[in-house]
């Protein structure tokens, strides 16, 4: 039987509870993030699944990057699961190659990792988000 979480459980050194900027450090080094164009090229490919979480403000401000999916991010890992049963018909399979996209690649390395979690082993992020993606001049819809 174990006793109550205390803060100092929360860091793998025992020193402390983990701050965001340790937490992210830690997700990222459990998988390969990807630069813009190397999402575009796997996208236009067909390797990659591009996964917009971007909440609506954002979206209608910045614009769309075309054939993303947009999934909101409190229903991510539900519409995601190969497994369940409200996930989009893309998720076919935990070999599905998703590319989570957040404004500028901070929310998307958690909610890359939170897929992990679930199985699926080649989800990433992009580095930099979709402010990274726009700066590239990689094409965005309004």
């Amino acid at each position: 039987m174990s006793g109550p979480v205390t803060p100092r459980e929360g860091r793998p050194d025992g020193e402390g509870p983990t701050g965001v900027d340790e937490l992210l450090e830690r997700v990222r080094a459990g998988y390969a993030r990807v630069e813009a164009r190397e999402a575009y090229e796997a996208a236009r490919a067909g390797e990659a699944l591009l996964i917009d979480i971007r909440y609506a403000a954002l979206r209608q401000r910045d614009g769309l990057i075309p054939g993303a999916l947009v999934v909101e991010r409190n229903e991510l890992e539900w519409r995601l699961d190969p497994q369940g049963s409200h996930r989009l018909p893309e998720a076919t399979s935990h070999d599905v190659r998703a590319v989570v996209i957040c404004n500028e690649g901070y929310a998307s390395s958690l909610a890359a990792a939170s897929l992990h979690q679930l199985g699926l082993h080649r989800t990433t992020d992009l580095v930099g988000g979709f402010q990274a993606w726009r700066a590239a001049g990689l094409p965005v819809t309004s």
